[in-house]
């Protein structure tokens, strides 16, 4: 399950949107230490979103996303 914030609207984006464009291209570790990098794509263009796991709510909590320029 993702918990995602109501502000992705921001993004121009929404939770449905979300859930389905984690099905990544790839991923890696944060400069934060437990959050990763989801690397995807929205609307043809290469996006990361932010993550963090909460083992205890068994949810993934996404903290933000955003668009990569330069792709």
């Amino acid at each position: 399950m993702i918990f995602a914030p109501k502000r992705m609207v921001d993004r121009r984006f929404t939770e449905v949107d979300l859930r389905r464009n984690v099905a990544s291209n790839g991923y890696r570790h944060d400069v934060v230490a437990g959050r990763w990098v989801i690397e995807t794509r929205h609307r043809h263009r290469a996006w990361e979103v932010i993550v963090e796991p909460d083992s205890e709510a068994e949810v993934l909590v996404v903290v933000t996303a955003y668009p990569v320029w330069g792709t």
